[in-house]
């Protein structure tokens, strides 16, 4: 999962809005919750880093098209509007703005929260059962060009040594996200 503020666990919904902040699984298990309720079924999908360093999005479809709900302290791995007509096909336009100095989609699991015995709805202990299960299912592989991933990657170090501070938000498919 991707890095985030110092906490002692993951925390189902309560948790979180006692807290008020999230990391990317958190934002994905309170969005699973919320529109659940409103009739979307409560899926993840896990895109998996060649760093360890995995990323949880909330997965809806509407109309026919994929999209999701996600949080993250880079602007390129938000939430995307469902414009997407294939899970994979979402999955991509994740991959270069997942490119950082060691990040790079490798491949992605789908889980079906309803599955799990664990209570990741609104239980006041952690959820560290959901990622576990997120960590241990099957991902599907994700080849992406070598050359692409060293042309992002060479942008985003440049982009780090002019804005050290900065998060890149110079990618050509910006208008699809949510």
């Amino acid at each position: 999962m991707s890095a985030a503020p110092p906490r002692s666990a993951f925390t189902p919904f309560r948790g979180v809005v006692r807290a008020n902040q999230v990391h990317c699984l958190e934002a994905a298990l309170c969005a699973a919750t919320i529109l659940e309720q409103h009739g979307y079924p409560p899926i993840v999908v896990d895109l998996e880093s060649q760093d360890d360093l995995d990323h949880v999005v909330f997965l809806f479809r509407r109309a026919g098209k994929y999209g999701t709900v996600a949080r993250s302290r880079d602007p390129g791995l938000h939430g995307r509007k469902p414009l997407y007509r294939s899970i994979r096909d979402l999955v991509y336009s994740y991959v270069d703005p997942f490119v950082d100095l060691t990040g790079r989609v490798n491949g992605y699991g789908v889980l079906d929260l309803r599955t799990l015995r664990a209570d990741w709805r609104l239980s006041p202990r952690n959820a560290w059962a959901v990622e576990q299960t997120l960590i241990r299912m099957p991902h599907r592989r994700l080849h992406s060009s070598d050359a692409r991933y060293r042309r992002w990657h060479e942008r985003y170090i440049r982009y780090k040594a002019r804005h050290p501070d900065g998060r890149p938000k110079f990618y050509p498919t910006r208008h699809r996200w949510l």
